[in-house]
């Protein structure tokens, strides 16, 4: 075997930094898009917003405007969405074809200062302070700084508090803990249990509970004695919560002897007691999204558009552009290397714009059931099938639809929440798992509270409307939606 070579022909497709970029920018969200412009506007001084852009006022036309690639707004939007520009540019088609040729498999507390704060003056140059989020444990440490302790029980203090979850309770048994404070403090168990009892007290109440048990009794121990169910609320809070959950009310009161109207008053008392008391301080984290596409009604007909602000509006800063004739030979490489770089992020952005308008279009076709009567209309949609009416690849589907938002007047969903598989139905046709969801939802909603519908029984259910699924399947899609069994749902009666 010796090694030689031997000329050959073959075809590949290059990925080109320009199709890279068009790939990259199509599967960012607008947020996530939003930021990489930015990133870019700042190393490019060939590229600027278009609403920033200086007036040009050279007669001799040197600034090319098939560059400005401003969004038309969703008044434009609403044309058919083919890709044209201005004949002197690239079509934005062509980069779609190229990516289509590749398989690849504001939760903070605004305080504006007030007019009393010694400030001289003009309100647009009043500065604004802007105050973090308190999280539970400052809010506990705050207390434990106003509470009279000696130094080894505010160490016992700051051991117990750094173990509390966000719900409030503690995280590691009180032997765990102990064992962190050695070795430079030996305590045992009788020196923690003052300590963490004086946490349990500080506000929210029931910070620092070992277990929903101990959390409801916590805040039990601090009611009046005269309150009406107390007693049998302690009772039931300390040995009884299990039984309750899964026998419910009447089969606990005969347990325990109780009359059920005592036992309804004791139960509506432990409803009234915060089960999570860390969730006061530490409130969820807010999740922004931004639409990408709006849904309307116009005329009878659903119509869709770019959502105003989605699509960065770029454009050429003409002023720099000029400076290619008069600049020195090295001066003018860098520009003309950033002036192309410009260039292909303009038309990168017509071709993601193009490209979700389309994908988002397609759906609310096939899906305009949904928007006309609600989830039950949901029809079984995949990728495959969007690509294959759109003419393109089932990865760009994919990349189009990822973290992609349309605002319809039923809410604003994820494209994919559109896309859902199918199970046939006895007339021949198909429902998908969002619409049979949505059946059984309203299954349990209508049920008796007292004898909850089993899986099996809105299996049946489902039968005789014509869409035959297992029990197992309907035990899958009611987990799917976090509704529980109908054993714990008895409880709610």
């Amino acid at each position: 075997m010796k090694p030689t070579l031997r000329p050959g022909l073959g075809q590949h497709l290059a990925l080109t930094p320009q199709l890279r970029q068009a790939i990259r920018l199509l599967q960012l969200s607008s947020i996530e898009l939003e930021a990489e412009v930015a990133r870019l506007l700042d190393g490019n001084p060939l590229l600027e917003r278009a609403d920033e852009a200086e007036p040009d006022d050279d007669a001799s036309g040197e600034g090319d405007s098939a560059e400005t690639a401003a969004e038309a707004g969703p008044a434009a939007d609403t044309a058919d969405a083919t890709g044209a520009s201005d004949p002197a540019d690239i079509d934005a088609s062509d980069a779609s074809d190229a990516i289509d040729a590749i398989d690849f498999d504001d939760g903070l507390d605004w305080h504006g200062r007030g007019d009393d704060d010694g400030s001289d003056g003009e309100d647009g140059d009043r500065p604004v302070a802007v105050s973090a989020p308190e999280d539970l444990h400052d809010h506990l440490y705050w207390q434990l700084h106003l509470t009279p302790m000696g130094a080894r029980d505010r160490a016992i203090a700051v051991a117990l508090i750094e173990a509390i979850g966000e719900d409030g309770y503690l995280t590691e048994p009180l032997d765990a803990i102990r064992a962190s404070l050695r070795p430079e403090i030996d305590v045992t168990l009788e020196d923690m249990l003052p300590v963490l009892h004086r946490i349990q007290h500080f506000d929210p109440l029931g910070v620092g509970a070992i277990d929903l048990a101990d959390c409801l009794t916590i805040q039990l121990g601090t009611l009046s004695h005269d309150t009406p169910g107390l007693a049998l609320a302690r009772r039931i809070a300390a040995d009884h919560l299990e039984a309750l959950a899964r026998h419910g009310p009447e089969r606990l009161a005969a347990e325990l002897h109780a009359d059920p109207a005592e036992l309804a008053v004791a139960i509506d008392l432990l409803r009234s007691l915060d089960p999570r008391p860390g969730a006061q301080i530490t409130p969820a984290a807010p999740e922004y999204i931004r639409p990408d596409c709006v849904v309307w009604r116009e005329g009878g007909v659903w119509k869709v558009a770019l959502a105003h602000g989605c699509q960065p509006q770029l454009c050429i800063n003409r002023r720099y552009q000029r400076l290619l004739a008069r600049a020195s030979r090295e001066d003018a490489h860098y520009l003309r290397g950033q002036l192309q770089e410009a260039r292909w992020l303009i038309r990168s952005l017509q071709t993601r714009a193009d490209t979700l308008l389309r994908v988002a279009r397609c759906i609310v076709r096939q899906q305009s059931g949904f928007l006309d009567h609600g989830p039950e209309a949901m029809r079984p949609l995949t990728l495959r099938d969007v690509a294959d009416e759109l003419g393109l690849h089932e990865s760009t589907v994919s990349r189009a639809t990822a973290r992609k938002y349309l605002r319809t007047p039923r809410g604003t969903f994820e494209f994919r929440h559109f896309f859902a598989s199918g199970i046939g139905t006895g007339d021949g046709g198909a429902a998908s798992s969002t619409a049979i969801q949505a059946m059984i939802r309203k299954l349990i909603e209508a049920e008796d509270p007292r004898r909850p519908l089993s899986d099996a029984r809105m299996a049946a259910e489902l039968k005789a409307a014509g869409i035959p699924v297992a029990r197992r399947t309907v035990a899958k899609y009611r987990e799917a939606m976090n509704i529980p069994s109908s054993n714990e749902r008895q409880r709610l009666g």
